[in-house]
């Protein structure tokens, strides 16, 4: 009986801090979503989602943000009493600070924005400083129009890097209901041009966003491909917004603390 108590106590607790990511959003201007071309893999963006979860909508800079490892370690399912965990997340953190993003401006010229003007990790205290670049100040503070925004929550559970790209993509088209892409422009957004034949991109990209997606967010996702002659040219997406999304997403089965995992590299 005691057992059954410290297990049920234990999984009480896990829910308490978890539940606090569920008031976290997002928020992002439409043209970063929508104009940026970038390659993050699932740990990359989550450590970028998380930074700007804390944003406030009154912020009118970017102030030093800070992350407990822990913590973040908690709700992506990372062990973090593992040292090579801890070496994976520092090498994280130094390879996303060399990252950029490609934005298309409205002349139609490109420029790059780096995500992250600064980072500091202490293993002693356990914590992680960012602070985001200013270049990306237009696209993430005292936004009033065009943007989208969407729980955190959502993505936590995602383990593919193209599924939480794919999620924001679709989620910042929802207003539509369906949306159309050329195979080739979605390819080239996602950055995944390297799965030439048509059917490794979907099965390595669109099947296994779509999964994940329809399981762990607030959108319901289904897709059907448009032939050009002979050749798959396009896919169009129909969305729609889970009526109980709240009660059906099963995100928190797929982060425990008892279902602890390593963090290996995203499979190409």
């Amino acid at each position: 009986m005691p057992q059954i108590n410290n297990t049920h106590n234990q999984k009480d607790n896990t829910d308490q801090s978890l539940a606090k990511y569920r008031e976290y959003m997002i928020i992002k201007s439409n043209d970063l979503i929508q104009k940026s071309r970038f390659q993050l893999s699932v740990q990359e963006q989550k450590i970028i989602l998380h930074v700007i979860s804390k944003i406030k909508p009154n912020d009118e800079d970017f102030i030093l943000q800070t992350i407990k490892i822990p913590d973040f370690c908690k709700i992506c399912g990372i062990d973090y009493e593992s040292g090579k965990n801890y070496k994976n997340i520092k090498d994280t953190i130094k390879t996303l600070a060399d990252k950029s993003v490609w934005l298309t401006l409205d002349d139609g010229s490109e420029t790059l924005i780096r995500w992250i003007n600064k980072a500091w990790i202490n293993k002693r205290s356990g914590m992680i400083k960012i602070r985001l670049d200013d270049d990306m100040k237009p696209y993430l503070l005292q936004l009033q129009e065009r943007f989208t925004q969407y729980e955190l929550f959502y993505t936590l559970a995602m383990q593919s890097q193209y599924s939480i790209r794919v999620y924001e993509l679709l989620k910042s088209y929802e207003n539509l209901n369906t949306k159309t892409f050329y195979i080739d422009d979605l390819k080239k957004i996602l950055m995944c041009e390297h799965y030439i034949r048509f059917p490794d991109f979907k099965r390595k990209v669109l099947d296994i966003s779509m999964r994940e997606i329809n399981q762990f967010s607030d959108l319901s996702i289904r897709y059907k491909t448009i032939k050009e002659g002979r050749r798959f040219a396009k896919i169009e997406f129909t969305i729609k917004i889970k009526k109980n999304a709240n009660t059906k997403v099963t995100n928190w089965s797929q982060i425990q603390i008892d279902e602890i995992v390593d963090i290996e590299p995203d499979e190409l």
